[in-house]
Parts: C-alpha cells; structure tokens; sequence
C-alpha cells in the first residue's frame, strides 16, 4: 500500500530535518510530483559520479554498502512513522539500484546512461527475486532489497552491452 499525501509534501510528523527523512526521500527528491522512483534514481547520478571522480570504483562500492545500510535504517523509521512498508517518497533505495548498476558499467556517459534506463525498466518490471523481495520481506530490508535484486539485473545487463557490443565503434559511426 502506498501512502496517500499531498505531493510535494511530507506526511504530518515528518520533516527534512530530520537525517532518516532527509535521506529517504534522498534530500527532497522523493517529493516530487510525480514518479518519484525516476527522480531519485536521477537524484543519486550526480553523487555517483562525484564518488567515482574522487576515488574511483572502490569508492562507489564503499557508498553504496554505506547508502543501502542506512536506506534500511531510514526506510524502518518512516515505515514505523507512516504505517506504510514503503511510501512512495522513500527513494533511497532507488539510490542504492542505481549505485550498485554503475559498479557494472564503465565509467562513460553511454554506460551510465544507458546504466539509467535499465536501472528504471528492471525497477519497474521487477524480475524474481525483486519481486519476491518486493511482496514477501517487510520493514527495511524489503524496502531496500528489491531495489538491489533489480539492480543486480540492471548490473548485469551493462555489463554483458560494455564487454560484447563495440558501442564506442557505434558511437563514432554516429559522430559521437
């Protein structure tokens, strides 16, 4: 069940201050209008890339056991606070997706890109064991571990694309 509120604003109770709010809805981004899980998975690019930038791939590993520890956390209090086992503007587990996908990919704008929309579609579609883990786990760890199955999936796929098609070749035959 999905909590029932005014876009663009917390349930009653809850405020941005508060460090298991603020990283839940990953800083805001869960609030918006609509498709909220797409806003955050956009939301948490522009970390990943400054992660990787600064220390690399180990880095990016490092943050996204960190992220998706404190996405149970976070995901146990507002569930305790709401009564709903994963509210819409909860999004830090598309964070941790997206995160644990990119250690898949290289580091390049294609591969992330394309990291992205298949990061969404096996959010989205949730292929077994996100699903399970979807219907079946409850309080934090549900939350959190249909979004790391999917990712899995995700991951997998950009890297079966970066290691088998010659995309930089493609590219450049288009310009790029």
């Amino acid at each position: 069940m999905k909590l029932q509120f005014t876009y663009g604003k917390l349930p009653p109770g809850l405020t941005l201050r508060d460090p298991a709010t603020a990283l839940a809805t990953w800083f805001g981004s869960g609030l918006v209008p609509f498709a909220s899980g797409t806003w955050g998975t956009l939301a948490a690019l522009p970390f990943a890339w400054a992660i990787w930038t600064v220390g690399g791939w180990w880095a990016l590993l490092a943050a996204t056991i960190a992220v998706s520890a404190l996405g149970v956390w976070a995901s146990d209090r507002i569930g305790a606070r709401t009564g709903v086992k994963d509210a819409g503007f909860v999004v830090i587990d598309e964070v941790a997706g997206m995160w644990l996908t990119l250690l898949f990919a290289p580091f390049e704008i294609w591969a992330w890109t394309l990291a992205f929309f298949l990061f969404r579609a096996a959010d989205i579609v949730k292929p077994f064991p996100a699903n399970w883990a979807d219907t079946k786990r409850a309080g934090g760890i549900g939350v959190m571990a249909d979004d790391l199955f999917a990712a899995l999936w995700s991951g997998v796929a950009i890297w079966c694309v970066a290691t088998y098609v010659p995309v930089n070749d493609v590219l450049a035959n288009f310009g790029f």
